[in-house]
C-alpha cells in the first residue's frame, strides 16, 4: 500500500500548481483526456517521432556551439577539434548530421501520410498550412546549418544557392549580396548564418511546432478512413470511435521510438557519413575559395528542388532561364501550401478516392524520388530530359487535381472507423 501522507502531499502539491497554472486541465486536453482515433496505424508514428528528432537537433545542438568557432578562420578547425579533442565529440556531430536527415525522412513520411488521407481538408486545412510554414523554416535550418562546418561542399553549396537571388530581376544582385552581407561568401556570411541557425530559427520551429499541435487538437485528428469521429459521440458526450492519447498512444509511440533510435543508433556509429548522402566527402576539406569541387549538389533532401531548377533549360515570354527555375524551384514548394484548397474530392482519404486519385499520387511520388536522385548527380541531356518529364508530372499532380478529384467515382466511406 501506499503512503496516505505521501498522496495527500502530492495531491496538496497538485493543487497548488493547478491555483496557478493550467498544468492538469493541460494534461487532460491534450493526453489523457485528447481522444483520437482508435484505429492510427503505422504512418501515425511519424508526428510523435519529428518532435524526437527536434529534441535530438536541439540537445546536440546545443552542446556543440560550446566548441563550434563561428568565423572562417576557426569554423572548420573547431569542427576537427570536435571530432578529435572533444569527449564524444565525434558523437554529438554525428547525432545531429544524422539527425538532420532523419528529420526530413520522417518529415517527407508525415506529409505523405497527410496527402494519402487527406489530412488537409476542411477543418483542418491550417494544420496543414502551419505544417507547411513548419517544412520552409526546417528547410531554411538545415541550410544554414550545412555551411557551418566551413568544408568545400558547404562553401560552395552555399555558394550556388546564394547565388539564385541574383537572377531575379532589378533587385537580384543587391538581394543576393543582402543576404550574403558581403561581395563575396566570407566570415561575415557565415556568422550570420550561425545566429540565424542557433537563436533565430529554432525559435520559429519551436513556435510553429506548438501551433501546429494546438490546431490539431483544437480539430481532432484524421484517421485512415477519413471519418470524423466527433460525429459519434455517447451519452457523455465522448467519441464512440476514440480512445485517449495516453496511455493508448504513448505506449504505442514508445515501440516507434524504440525501432527509430535501433535504425538511427547503426547510422551513426556505422554509417553516419551514409556514403556521402549525410556528409559529402569534400565537406572533409576546408573551404578554399580558389578551388570548385567537381560535382557540387546539395544536401539529398533538397535535390528534389535542385532538379526542378536544373530542369528549366529554356527561356519564356522573354525570362531567362535561370530566372525561371528558381520561380519553378519556388513554385514546387508554394503549390504545397494551396493543396486544401486544390482537392475537391467529396472524401478525405485515398482508401475511397477513385482510381485517378491513386494513380496521381503514385506518379507524385515517384516523381519526386527520381527528381531526387537526378538532383544528386551531374546534369547530362538525358538527365535533363528526365527531370523535365517528372518536373511536368509533379506539378500536373496539382494543377489537374481540382478536376479529376471532381469528376472521378469514389466509394462511400463508412459512417464510422474501420479497423
Amino acid at each position: 500500500m501506499g503512503n496516505p501522507n505521501r498522496a495527500k502531499a502530492e495531491k496538496g502539491l497538485m493543487r497548488w500548481i493547478d491555483d496557478r497554472f493550467p498544468a492538469t486541465q493541460m494534461w487532460e486536453d491534450h493526453l489523457s483526456k485528447y481522444y483520437a482515433p482508435k484505429n492510427f496505424n503505422f504512418w501515425y508514428f511519424f508526428g510523435s517521432l519529428a518532435l524526437l528528432v527536434l529534441v535530438n537537433q536541439i540537445i546536440t545542438g546545443i552542446w556543440l556551439t560550446m566548441s563550434y568557432n563561428p568565423s572562417a578562420e576557426g569554423a572548420f578547425a573547431s569542427m576537427e577539434y570536435i571530432m578529435r579533442d572533444v569527449e564524444y565529440g565525434w558523437l554529438l556531430r554525428y547525432m545531429h548530421t544524422t539527425g538532420a536527415s532523419a528529420f526530413f525522412v520522417v518529415i517527407y513520411l508525415h506529409m505523405l501520410r497527410g496527402m494519402m488521407y487527406g489530412s488537409y481538408q476542411k477543418p483542418r486545412e491550417l494544420i496543414w498550412i502551419f505544417g507547411m510554414c513548419l517544412y520552409l523554416a526546417l528547410m531554411a535550418e538545415a541550410f544554414m546549418g550545412y555551411m557551418l562546418p566551413w568544408g568545400q561542399m558547404s562553401y560552395w553549396g552555399a555558394q550556388v544557392i546564394i547565388s539564385l537571388f541574383a537572377a531575379i530581376p532589378l533587385i537580384g544582385p543587391d538581394l543576393a549580396q543582402w543576404v550574403r552581407g558581403d561581395y563575396l561568401i566570407s566570415g561575415i556570411t557565415l556568422n550570420r548564418f550561425f545566429a540565424l541557425h542557433v537563436v533565430a530559427l529554432p525559435i520559429v520551429i519551436l513556435g510553429l511546432v506548438v501551433l501546429h499541435i494546438i490546431a490539431l487538437h483544437e480539430v481532432g485528428s484524421n484517421n485512415p478512413d477519413g471519418v470524423e469521429i466527433k460525429d459519434n459521440l455517447d451519452e457523455n458526450g465522448v467519441p464512440k470511435d476514440g480512445i485517449p492519447f495516453h496511455p493508448y498512444y504513448t505506449v504505442k509511440d514508445l515501440v516507434g521510438v524504440a525501432v527509430f533510435l535501433f535504425v538511427f543508433a547503426i547510422v551513426v556509429f556505422y554509417f553516419p557519413e551514409m556514403g556521402g548522402f549525410f556528409i559529402e566527402h569534400p565537406n572533409f576539406i576546408p573551404a578554399d575559395p580558389l578551388t570548385t569541387p567537381d560535382h557540387i549538389a546539395p544536401v539529398w533532401y533538397f535535390t528534389p528542388f535542385y532538379a526542378i531548377l536544373r530542369a528549366i533549360t529554356f527561356s519564356l515570354f522573354g525570362l531567362e532561364a535561370e530566372f525561371l527555375g528558381v520561380v519553378f524551384m519556388g513554385a514546387a514548394i508554394a503549390i504545397l501550401f494551396v493543396l486544401p484548397w486544390l482537392d475537391r474530392s467529396p472524401v478525405r482519404s485515398i482508401r475511397y478516392k477513385g482510381w485517378m486519385s491513386k494513380l496521381a499520387l503514385i506518379l507524385f511520388c515517384i516523381s519526386f524520388v527520381v527528381l531526387g536522385v537526378l538532383g544528386a548527380l551531374p546534369s547530362t541531356p538525358i538527365r535533363t530530359v528526365v527531370a523535365q518529364i517528372c518536373t511536368a508530372i509533379y506539378f500536373l499532380y496539382f494543377i489537374l487535381m481540382p478536376f479529376y478529384t471532381r469528376i472521378e467515382k469514389c466509394k462511400t466511406p463508412p459512417e464510422r472507423v474501420t479497423g
